[in-house]
């Protein structure tokens, strides 16, 4: 099937995309577990793939990992035994939580990440995706935000050539649990969770901007990683670095604010029965970001929620099918540049 978002000259146009579906993916370590225990649930309740609904899957941090994944054919089954498997080595601290080392270097080794990417991912390249990506990170040299995507347009035409592993490592990289990511053009690229954890307004604005998909076309399934329920605490109010800093409370509040703000945006501009938001709230310290211990019950928790989400996906998204996605650029035979 040819792929309606693209004229004979590649050029993209807004009358092209008659329905344009997204699946976007929050940050949030090893709480990933959640959205792809979510969405293998999905398949097996349906008996479908998930990814033949998506035209672009968007994911920032353990999302961007998911949705790498995802383009690169695995299931999301699959995807829920690398979390199982790998997060326990992945969140180790040989040290000790009570060591001095996190207060002034980061607090794990990038080094059994990067092996279990390197693992799941082999040396094939972002460009071999079989769906078009969108995945957000951050350049720390040149304080600006960096987005690794597909070559679903002709102006892209630079990140198909990086192994996937490596946009997996730049956009896992969170400040203070990870060194920066230095393995591409030697840049300085930390999580992309600093500025879009949740990146469904990233994920529109490249379907309308980049994709020509008109804003009525679009619909969304967004997938959390859990919302904390907590009290703002009156120290707060006034409170300086350390107030703000205890608990990480001003960290914590950023990047939910900014969740909520784009899921916010998103149903403003899509209108909110065409966004589906599943982001459950939990009790205050019931998952972390490390606590790769509660997998389990990360796993029970998706189990739950699925079930009212099948309903919801049969109603609203399972009627759409993705054309198959051909990128306008791709490495050919030799490794070198072949255009479509």
């Amino acid at each position: 099937m040819t792929d309606p978002g693209r004229s004979s000259t590649g050029s993209r146009e807004a009358t092209a995309w008659p329905r344009f579906q997204i699946l976007s993916l929050d940050g949030g370590g090893i709480r990933g577990l959640f959205g792809a225990t979510l969405l293998a649930a999905l398949e097996q309740d349906l008996r479908i793939r998930v990814v033949d609904h998506f035209d672009l899957i968007a994911g920032t941090s353990t999302g961007g990992i998911v949705a790498i994944g995802l383009g690169l054919g695995l299931t999301p089954q699959e995807v829920v035994e690398l979390y199982v498997q790998e997060g326990p080595r992945i969140f180790s601290n040989p040290l000790g939580l009570g060591s001095l080392q996190k207060w002034y270097r980061r607090k794990y080794s990038a080094l059994p990440l990067e092996n279990a990417l390197k693992s799941c991912f082999g040396e094939r390249l972002l460009g071999e995706s079989q769906k078009r990506l969108v995945v957000p990170a951050y350049n720390l040299g040149q304080d600006d935000v960096y987005l690794f995507r597909t070559a679903h347009h002709e102006k892209l035409r630079r990140d198909y050539r990086v192994p996937a592993w490596k946009v997996a490592r730049a956009t896992s990289a969170a400040p203070t649990f990870f060194s920066s990511a230095r393995g591409i053009d030697n840049l300085r690229l930390v999580d992309g969770g600093v500025w879009a954890n949740n990146p469904v307004m990233v994920a529109v604005a490249e379907a309308v901007a980049t994709l020509g998909a008109k804003p009525d076309s679009i619909r969304v399934l967004s997938i959390g990683t859990s919302r904390e329920v907590r009290a703002s605490r009156p120290r707060l109010d006034g409170g300086g670095i350390v107030a703000w800093g205890r608990g990480n409370a001003a960290v914590d509040l950023i990047i939910h604010a900014q969740s909520v703000a784009a899921d916010n945006q998103a149903g403003l501009l899509l209108g909110r029965d065409r966004v589906v938001r599943v982001d459950p709230a939990v009790a205050e310290g019931e998952f972390s970001l490390d606590g790769s211990r509660r997998a389990p019950e990360l796993i029970a928790m998706a189990s739950h929620y699925s079930r009212a989400l099948g309903e919801t996906f049969q109603r609203q998204l399972a009627d759409h099918f993705a054309p198959a996605f051909e990128p306008l650029y791709r490495i050919g035979a030799g490794g070198l540049d072949a255009d479509r």
